[in-house]
C-alpha cells in the first residue's frame, strides 16, 4: 500500500527566516535520524515486533523508526505535525518497491495526530510508540501526553506504549552542548528552550496519560559525524536551536554550536559524542 499523506500544522517553532525546511528535514533524514537505531532496535527485539503488530508511531519524523518495523513485518502508521518536509521523506522511504527486502507491509503516514488515523476499518494498534526523546526541551512532555491521550483508545487493552528520553546531563554528551541553546535563547522564552533531563519524566508522562508502567531500559546512543560541519546540520535538524536561532540568528548560532563541539572532535576530524537514552514502555489501561 503506498502511504498517505494528510496534512496539518506544524506543533514546533513555525517558519524561520533564512532556514530552508527542506534542507532542514534532508539533514534530519540523513545525518541526525540514524543516531537513534540503536534505540530502535533495543525496543523491537524486546517486545518482538513483527507480522502480528500493528504499530501507531507518534512524531514519525521521516520514518526510520517505521521502515524498521515495516521490515519486521509490522503494519505501521506514522504521525507528526512538526515538519511536512520530514513527511514527505517518510512517505518516499516507506514506498514498498524502495525497500531493500522481502517485507511489503501495509504502511500509512498522516500529517496529523491520532485520531485522524481512526475509522471503522482500521484495527486496533498494538503497539504504541513515541520515539522522539523527551527530557531536554521545556514543554515536551506536556504535547507527548495529549498525543498518547488521543492514541490510548485507538490501541488494544494492555498494548505496550514505549515513551523514550534523554538519559541523565552527566551521561550525555550531548546535553553540554545543547546548552549552547539555552544561552543564545531569549531568557524570557520557557517553552522551546533547552532544559537538563529530568529521573522521572517518563513516568510521569505515562501517570498523566493514565499508563501503567512495565518495565524499562537504557540503550547507549552514541552521536558520532564526519565532521563539526556535519554534526551542526545534524544537531540543527533537531528544531533544539531553533529559539536561539530566533532570538539571535543562525550566523551566532552555528559559529557557537561549532565551537562548542569542538571539544569532541577527533584527530582524523571526526566528532563522537556518547549519550544514553532511557525508554520506558507502559501499557495501555
Amino acid at each position: 500500500m503506498t502511504p498517505t499523506l494528510v496534512r496539518q500544522h506544524p506543533r514546533h517553532v513555525g517558519a524561520i527566516p533564512g532556514v530552508d525546511r527542506r534542507a532542514r528535514a534532508r539533514d534530519w533524514s540523513e545525518i541526525q535520524e540514524r543516531m537513534l537505531v540503536p534505540l530502535y532496535e533495543a525496543v523491537y527485539e524486546r517486545l518482538d515486533v513483527g507480522s502480528g503488530t500493528r504499530l501507531l508511531g507518534l512524531g514519525c519524523g521521516s520514518g526510520l523508526a517505521l521502515l524498521m518495523a515495516a521490515t519486521r513485518g509490522a503494519a505501521v502508521t506514522g504521525v507528526d505535525t512538526s515538519s511536512p518536509e520530514r513527511l514527505q521523506l517518510a512517505r518516499e522511504r516507506l514506498r514498498p518497491e524502495a525497500w531493500d527486502t522481502r517485507a511489503r507491509a501495509a504502511t500509512r503516514v498522516v500529517d496529523g495526530t491520532p485520531g485522524d488515523t481512526a475509522d471503522a476499518r482500521t484495527p486496533a494498534y498494538t503497539l504504541v510508540t513515541a520515539f522522539e526523546p523527551i527530557g531536554c526541551l521545556a514543554g515536551d512532555s506536556e504535547g507527548l501526553g495529549e498525543l498518547i491521550e488521543e492514541a490510548t483508545p485507538l490501541a488494544t487493552r494492555g498494548a505496550p506504549v514505549v515513551l523514550a528520553g534523554w538519559g541523565p546531563p552527566e551521561r550525555c554528551a550531548t546535553s553540554s552542548v545543547f546548552r549552547v541553546a539555552t544561552k543564545l535563547a531569549d531568557p524570557l522564552r520557557s517553552a522551546g528552550t533547552w532544559r537538563p533531563a529530568l529521573r522521572d519524566d517518563l513516568e510521569e508522562v505515562a501517570q498523566r496519560a493514565g499508563l501503567r508502567p512495565d518495565g524499562s531500559g537504557r540503550v547507549s546512543c552514541p552521536f558520532g559525524y564526519a565532521d563539526v560541519d556535519s554534526a551542526v546540520r545534524g544537531l540543527l535538524s533537531t528544531g533544539l536551536f531553533d529559539a536561539a536561532i530566533v532570538a539571535t540568528d543562525q550566523e551566532q548560532v552555528d559559529k557557537e554550536l561549532a565551537e562548542a563541539l569542538h571539544a569532541y572532535r577527533r584527530a582524523d576530524g571526526t566528532v563522537w559524542m556518547p549519550n544514553v537514552f532511557r525508554y520506558l514502555i507502559a501499557r495501555t489501561p
